[in-house]
């Protein structure tokens, strides 16, 4: 599904040069549940986001299915982000003004579906979650569990095929983390892709492969255990 060939990132900071990703080549299998581990400031974000079709790489290619993303047009990245592709955030990123079926409304009212049908969708997935009761509500009115909960199926509003996972369990307590986690792993028991960024070693545990990014330099567990 994803192919990493030769790919860089670096940034300038205050004159000096930043090494975020350091000439990674790295695969990934359509349906895989690949958990990114590593020290903080380490490049785990940045690589998510390059996955994501947010941020290019200094050199190098990302290519989707074959297809070199950075090569698409803007247009055609964020369509592609609509279609094929859902977040999932450490701080969930909901819409404070809007209710929960509202927040969830929002990628469906993106990609032009009849507000009638937004509804249908949006109420289906908050039932899916647990949170049938709180259509209505806005986030301030949630438990963060609960906000977490919206997150994730708003995730699922345009039914992806891969989701990306920025420290999902991060603000949350321990039932709800299992909660989160217990939801992902039914998304990739769907066939779903997911590559999750975490510090957490439960939600590791979830994940059917690690890989570990230390200095810009990205190692696969399983292998580098083999190899020892």
């Amino acid at each position: 599904m994803y192919q990493l060939e030769n790919v860089n990132k670096t940034y300038e900071r205050r004159g000096q040069t930043v090494t975020a990703l350091a000439d990674s080549t790295l695969s990934l299998a359509e349906g895989e549940f690949v958990a990114l581990v590593g020290p903080s400031g380490s490049g785990k974000t940045t690589l998510l986001s390059m996955l994501g079709g947010m941020l290019a790489p200094t050199s190098g290619r990302i290519l989707l299915d074959g297809a070199s993303l950075y090569d698409l047009s803007v247009q055609d990245r964020t369509r592609l982000r609509l279609d094929r592709i859902g977040f999932v955030f450490q701080s969930f990123n909901l819409i404070p003004w809007l209710s929960a079926v509202e927040n969830v409304q929002v990628p469906l009212s993106l990609a032009g579906k009849p507000a009638t049908e937004q509804r249908e969708r949006a109420t289906e997935l908050l039932d899916r979650v647990g949170l049938s009761d709180r259509l209505e509500h806005r986030p301030s009115e949630l438990s963060q569990g609960q906000q977490q909960r919206v997150a994730l199926a708003r995730t699922l509003a345009n039914n992806p095929k891969i989701i990306l996972a920025d420290e999902p369990t991060g603000n949350l307590d321990p039932a709800s983390r299992e909660t989160a986690m217990d939801y992902l792993s039914g998304f990739h028991a769907e066939g779903r892709t997911i590559v999750m960024v975490t510090h957490d070693e439960f939600a590791t545990g979830y994940a059917k492969r690690t890989l570990r990014l230390v200095n810009g330099v990205v190692s696969d567990e399983a292998e580098a255990a083999r190899a020892a």
